[in-house]
C-alpha cells in the first residue's frame, strides 16, 4: 500500500493567530504559492491572485495604479465594497498598490466561516492572510530580480479614414435628399487617426533587491524595490518605491519580531469619471477622422490652444481626448508606513503569550489642475482652476494572545484566546481656487498664485473597534478533527444599542483514509469536512460617508424674520431621520468539502459546496419628505442576499526527474448571487406595486436577480440613413446616420417616446464561472511559467 506523502500535508498554514498543519485544516482555505506568482510582471498582489484559487474573482481595470477589485465567493453587500480583509504580518491593511508583491512569503485565503470567524465582523467578504519574507540563519545573501514587460491594446476597430468617411457621408446625405455638410464638402485631405494618437505601447519595469542573513538567535531582511508602469492610454502612469526591514531576535524564553514597510507611490492621469470628460474609449472610436487635434480657427479666449471639437458642419458628440490629457490632469501621491513589533514569551512548553503592537499611517495628496480650454461642442466655458486635497490616515492596533498546544496520547489540543483594540483616525482638507496665473507662457498651479474664487472644505473621523476572540482545535489520532471559533466585536460605526456583535463557527472533519477498514493503493489521503458559522459585514461606504449613519441630522442654515422689529432669527430643519437600531450585516455560511490525494499525493483534488445568506443588509430606505426627511434617506437593515456555488481544485506534482521538475494545477468555481429581499422600498411608480429594486444609473438590483445587473435601453443596430431616422417614431433631434437605434418597447412602441420604461435587463457584471490554470516547468536555473485566468457568464458595459 502506498504511504501518504507527508511533505505537502505537513505544510504549515497560517489561519489567523495560529498556524496548523495543512492536513489538520477543517475550513475552506486555499494556499497560494507566492514564489510562482512573483514570477509574473504585475503591479500589485491582487493582480497576482487571478486564477490562483477557486472562488476568488479578480477584476483589473488596466490603468496604471488602478486598484483591482477582489471578491471571494460572490458579493454579499449593496453599499460596501465587497473587498476581503487583508492581514499583513498581523496588521489589518490594504496591500492593493502599495505593498511590493516580491516581499511576500506566503498567502492563505480563508473562505468559509470556520476559517475566517476568528476575524469576526470584518471577515464577511473573506480573509487574505499575507506573511512577508524573513531573514534566514546563514551568511549574508544578496538577491535581485528585474522584470520588464510591454503591453498594447490587442485589437481596435477598423475605422474609416478621412476620404472614406467623406465618401460614406456624401452618399448618405445625397440618398436622403439633404444638403452635404460644409466640412464634408470642403474636405482638405486631413486624416486624423485618433487611435494612433491616444494609444501607445505600455511598459512595466520592476526592480527588486534583497539582503538577508542571520545567526542562531537573530536574523534580518532588507529589501528595496522600484516599479514604473506606463499605460497604453495617453497620460496614464504610476510609479512606486518601497523599502522593507524585517528582523527577529530571541533569547531564552523571549522572542522579538519586527516588520516595517515604507512605500511611496505616484499616479498621474487625465481627469476621469464625469460628464465633462466623458469616456476616452468612446471618444477614441467616435471622433471624426476629418477633424484635426488643433486648428487656429478654434482659437478663442476660452480655447487659447485651439483644440478642435467639431461644429454643426462636422458634428461629433465626442470629446477631444488629447485636449483632456493636456489640460485637465490629476496627480496623486501616497506615502505609507506600515509596521508592527511583537513580543513572544514562552510561559511553558505548551503555552506562549504574544503582545502585538501595530500601526499604519499614510499621507495622501491629490492635485488637480484644469487649464483653460474647450474639448467638445457646446461645452460651457469654465475658468482654469487648481484643487489640492490632502489627507492623513492613522490606525493603531494592540493585541494580546495566548496560544496553547499540547498532546495527550492520541488526543491533540490547540487553542488561542485574545483581546484586540484598534483605533482608526482619518482627516482630510481640500482647497481650491480658480483663474490660474500665466506668465511667460508658463501656468502657475499653486493656490496662492491663482487669482479667482476660493473654495475650502475638510473632514475628520475616528472609529473604535474592540474585540475578544478564541479558537479551539481538537484532533484525535489524526482521524477526527473539530474546530470551534468565537469572536465578539464592538464597532463605533453602529448605533450605541447595537455596537457589539457575536460571530461563532464550528467545523468537523474526518480523515477516512486513517481508518483500519480503508485500504487503497490508489487513494493516499481522503478527508471530509463540514462547517457552519456566522460572519459580520460592515456594509458602509468608505470614509466619513460610513460614519454616524444611525444619527439624525439638523441643518442650521435656515433664517427667518419675525416681530415688529423685523429681526433675523436662526432656525433649524431636520434633514435625516434617526435610526437607532443600525447594526451589523450578518452572514451565515455553510460549507461541505472533500480533500483527496492519489498516488502518494502526486495528484491532489478538493471539492467545496457552499451556501451563504446575508441578513440585515444595509440599504437606503426612501422615505417621504413630509416625515422630515428632506435630505439623504436613512441607511437601515432591510435586505437579504444569498450566494451559493461549488468549487474544484486539482493539482499534479510529480517527483523531479534529474534536473527537470514540473507541476500543473487548475481550479474551477461556479457562483450564483441572488437578492432574496430588499424590505420596504415604497411604491413602484411604473407599476403601482411595492418596489422590489434599487436603481443606480444603468444598473438595477432587483429581488430574484443578482446585485447590480445592467438595466439598459435595448438597441437594434445603427441608423443607416437620414430616412431611417425620420421614420423612427422616437428618434432624437440630434441623431445622425451611424448612431445607435434604440427600441421603443412600451405598449408595442405606441407611446412615441423612449424613456426609462423601455429599459430591460441585459446581464450581470458578476461571472458565473471562473477558472484558473498554472503550469510551471524548470530545468536547472531556468523556469517557464504559464498562468491563465478565465471569467465567463458576465456582461461588460461598453
Amino acid at each position: 500500500m502506498l504511504q501518504v506523502s507527508e511533505t505537502s500535508l505537513n505544510e504549515v498554514v497560517v489561519i489567523g493567530y495560529q498556524s496548523v498543519r495543512k492536513r489538520d485544516l477543517t475550513g475552506a482555505t486555499s494556499v497560494i504559492n507566492a514564489q510562482n506568482t512573483q514570477r509574473l510582471a504585475s503591479r500589485s498582489l491582487p493582480e497576482q491572485l487571478q486564477g490562483q484559487a477557486a472562488g476568488v474573482s479578480v477584476r483589473t481595470g488596466g490603468a496604471p495604479g488602478q486598484e483591482a477589485v477582489v471578491n471571494i465567493r460572490g458579493l454579499s453587500t449593496v453599499f460596501g465594497s465587497g473587498s476581503p480583509l487583508y492581514v499583513i504580518d498581523g496588521m489589518f491593511s490594504d496591500p492593493n498598490t502599495t505593498v511590493n508583491p516580491n516581499d511576500i512569503e506566503s498567502i492563505q485565503v480563508l473562505k468559509d466561516a470556520s476559517a475566517a470567524a476568528i476575524y469576526g465582523s470584518r471577515a464577511g467578504n473573506g480573509v487574505i492572510i499575507i506573511t512577508t519574507k524573513k531573514g534566514r540563519e546563514g551568511p549574508l545573501k544578496v538577491s535581485g530580480a528585474v522584470r520588464y514587460s510591454r503591453s498594447r491594446v490587442p485589437k481596435t476597430y477598423d475605422m474609416l479614414n478621412g476620404s472614406e468617411f467623406v465618401a460614406t457621408n456624401t452618399q448618405a446625405y445625397q440618398n436622403a435628399g439633404y444638403a452635404i455638410q460644409n466640412d464634408v464638402k470642403n474636405y482638405n485631405g486631413l486624416n486624423t487617426d485618433w487611435s494612433d494618437i491616444i494609444l501607445r505601447t505600455g511598459s512595466l519595469q520592476d526592480y527588486n533587491i534583497t539582503l538577508s542573513g542571520g545567526g542562531k538567535n537573530s536574523s534580518v531582511l532588507v529589501s528595496g524595490s522600484y516599479l514604473k508602469d506606463v499605460g497604453t492610454l495617453m497620460g496614464h502612469s504610476f510609479e512606486r518605491a518601497a523599502l522593507r526591514v524585517n528582523s527577529e531576535a530571541s533569547r531564552g524564553r523571549f522572542k522579538v519580531t519586527e516588520n516595517l514597510m515604507l512605500s511611496n507611490s505616484n499616479r498621474r492621469s487625465p481627469q476621469q469619471g464625469n460628464f465633462e470628460v466623458g469616456n476616452p474609449w468612446f471618444d477614441l472610436f467616435n471622433n471624426l477622422p476629418i477633424l484635426p487635434i488643433r486648428d487656429p480657427k478654434y482659437i478663442t479666449a476660452a480655447n487659447p490652444s485651439g483644440y478642435a471639437f467639431g461644429s454643426n458642419d462636422a458634428r461629433t458628440f465626442s470629446r477631444n481626448p488629447v485636449a483632456i490629457a493636456d489640460l485637465w490632469n490629476v496627480k496623486s501621491s501616497f506615502f505609507k508606513i506600515l509596521g508592527n513589533i511583537y513580543l513572544d514569551v514562552r510561559l511553558a512548553s505548551f503555552l506562549t503569550y504574544r503582545f502585538n503592537v501595530a500601526g499604519e499611517t499614510s499621507f495622501d495628496r491629490t492635485n488637480t489642475i484644469r487649464e483653460t480650454g474647450i474639448w467638445y461642442q457646446n461645452q460651457a466655458e469654465k475658468p482654469s482652476s487648481v484643487d489640492d486635497a490632502r489627507g492623513q490616515y492613522l490606525s493603531t492596533l494592540l493585541e494580546h494572545t495566548l496560544n496553547f498546544n499540547k498532546n495527550f496520547g492520541l488526543h491533540s489540543l490547540s487553542a488561542v484566546v485574545g483581546l484586540s483594540d484598534q483605533v482608526i483616525r482619518d482627516d482630510g482638507n481640500l482647497a481650491s481656487r480658480t483663474n490660474l496665473s500665466i506668465y511667460g507662457g508658463n501656468t502657475f498651479t499653486t493656490i496662492n498664485s491663482a487669482g479667482g474664487a476660493y473654495g475650502a472644505g475638510g473632514s475628520e473621523g475616528k472609529t473604535y473597534i474592540n474585540s475578544y476572540f478564541g479558537r479551539l482545535n481538537y484532533n484525535f489520532d489524526d482521524k477526527y478533527l473539530a474546530s470551534f471559533t468565537f469572536r465578539s466585536d464592538k464597532n463605533s460605526l453602529f448605533s450605541p444599542n447595537e455596537r457589539r456583535g457575536y460571530f461563532p463557527s464550528g467545523a468537523l472533519a474526518w480523515r477516512i483514509n486513517k481508518e483500519k477498514f480503508f485500504r487503497s493503493e490508489l487513494v493516499s489521503d481522503l478527508k471530509f469536512r463540514a462547517s457552519y458559522g456566522v460572519l459580520g459585514v460592515a456594509g458602509f461606504p468608505a470614509g466619513n460617508a460610513g460614519r454616524y449613519q444611525y444619527t439624525g441630522y439638523l441643518n442650521q442654515a435656515p433664517r427667518a424674520v419675525f416681530g415688529s422689529d423685523q429681526q433675523l432669527y436662526p432656525g433649524a430643519t431636520q434633514t435625516r431621520l434617526v435610526y437607532e437600531n443600525l447594526k451589523w450585516e450578518e452572514k451565515k455560511t455553510a460549507n461541505i468539502g472533500v480533500d483527496i490525494g492519489f498516488l502518494n499525493n502526486t495528484v491532489t483534488a478538493s471539492v467545496e459546496l457552499f451556501r451563504s445568506r446575508t441578513n440585515d443588509v444595509l440599504i437606503e430606505q426612501p422615505l417621504p419628505r413630509y416625515l422630515g426627511n428632506i435630505g439623504a434617506n436613512p441607511i437601515v437593515n432591510l435586505g437579504e442576499i444569498e450566494n451559493r456555488g461549488i468549487e474544484f481544485e486539482l493539482a499534479y506534482r510529480p517527483k523531479a526527474t534529474g534536473d527537470w521538475q514540473w507541476n500543473v494545477s487548475a481550479n474551477l468555481s461556479f457562483i450564483r448571487n441572488e437578492i432574496i429581499a430588499l424590505g420596504n422600498l415604497g411604491i413602484d411608480p411604473e407599476t403601482g406595486n411595492p418596489r422590489e429594486y434599487i436603481q443606480s444609473g444603468n444598473t438595477r438590483s432587483q429581488v430574484g436577480r443578482s446585485i447590480g445587473e445592467y438595466y439598459v435601453l435595448r438597441s437594434n443596430g445603427l441608423f443607416q440613413s437620414q430616412k431611417e431616422i425620420d421614420d423612427h417614431k422616437a428618434q432624437a433631434s440630434y441623431a445622425k446616420p451611424g448612431d445607435v437605434r434604440y427600441l421603443n418597447l412600451v405598449d408595442g412602441g405606441t407611446d412615441d417616446d423612449i424613456n426609462d420604461k423601455d429599459r430591460e435587463f441585459a446581464g450581470s457584471p458578476w461571472p458565473k464561472l471562473t477558472t484558473g490554470l498554472q503550469f510551471n516547468l524548470s530545468y536547472k536555473s531556468f523556469t517557464l511559467n504559464l498562468q491563465l485566468y478565465g471569467a465567463f457568464g458576465q456582461k461588460i458595459y461598453n
